[in-house]
């Protein structure tokens, strides 16, 4: 068996055992793979002795090992600090499509932090900085993020007093829970004014491989200029960006229902 056919064997063997990681033996290994017994055998040996497989002592059949588990991690590691760098082109990039503001908020479990600021040509007077804390029931990001989340992450950031930042900030947790519905079937949050006096925005949430949100991408601008429409032609390049950077995450969208 030359080399290269040899790992691409080897690598469809730990493909098989997505996503749940069952037990798996020999024989039916080698049924599923078109195999015969002695090849997958000796992969399956190669693949136990680096760590990739374990084999269980008392059924003789294998499962993913400690040395997939340790690639796994440092791939969440590395999505997880690198979010801002695998984002940035796509925010950049959608900036100049835009030729509007383009910011990137991160969920912290509590608030969102800005992480990153395309500025748009237009100068426009965002009250924050790059790791400044938003709002979490005002800022656009924020509550796309919070729409998408549990029930039970909604209900401990509701269950506080919530400030009011400008006469349009909703701190109203039946209100909000109802605009939550909207975001959750639009996919597109509003600020409306409710930040900062005279800015507009709009929001869509990043998730990751889990299909938690984690992050949103947001447009912002003069009220006077950012139209929040969700059928704008705005709102539709948001939701496709923030998309496209989801899938860097290796989040998989849920397929449409069939009518």
């Amino acid at each position: 068996m030359s080399t290269h056919k040899a790992v691409e064997k080897a690598l469809n063997i730990l493909m098989v055992f997505t996503p749940h990681n069952q037990e798996i033996g020999t024989v039916e290994l080698s049924e599923k793979m078109g195999l015969n017994k002695s090849t997958v055998s000796r992969l399956l040996h190669v693949l136990s002795r680096k760590g990739f497989l374990q084999q269980n002592q008392e059924t003789k059949k294998f499962q993913l090992g400690p040395s997939a588990m340790t690639l796994g991690v440092a791939i969440k590691k590395s999505l997880e600090t690198n979010l801002v760098h695998i984002a940035k082109p796509y925010i950049d990039s959608l900036r100049e499509e835009l030729q509007e503001t383009i910011t990137l908020e991160v969920f912290s479990g509590t608030h969102t932090v800005l992480t990153y600021f395309a500025e748009g040509p237009h100068r426009i007077n965002l009250a924050g900085n790059i790791g400044d804390i938003l709002t979490v029931h005002a800022a656009a990001g924020a509550k796309a993020i919070l729409a998408f989340s549990s029930p039970r992450v909604r209900d401990r950031i509701l269950n506080k007093k919530l400030p009011r930042l400008t006469p349009n900030t909703i701190t109203d947790p039946a209100m909000l829970q109802r605009q939550f519905q909207n975001i959750l079937r639009h996919g597109i949050s509003f600020d409306k004014e409710e930040h900062d006096i005279g800015t507009n925005a709009m929001g869509t949430p990043i998730f990751n491989n889990s299909g938690k949100p984690v992050a949103a991408l947001v447009v912002a601008g003069p009220s006077q200029r950012i139209t929040l429409d969700i059928d704008s032609h705005m709102a539709v390049r948001l939701k496709e960006t923030a998309l496209k950077i989801s899938k860097q995450l290796y989040y998989k969208p849920p397929r449409p229902e069939k009518p």
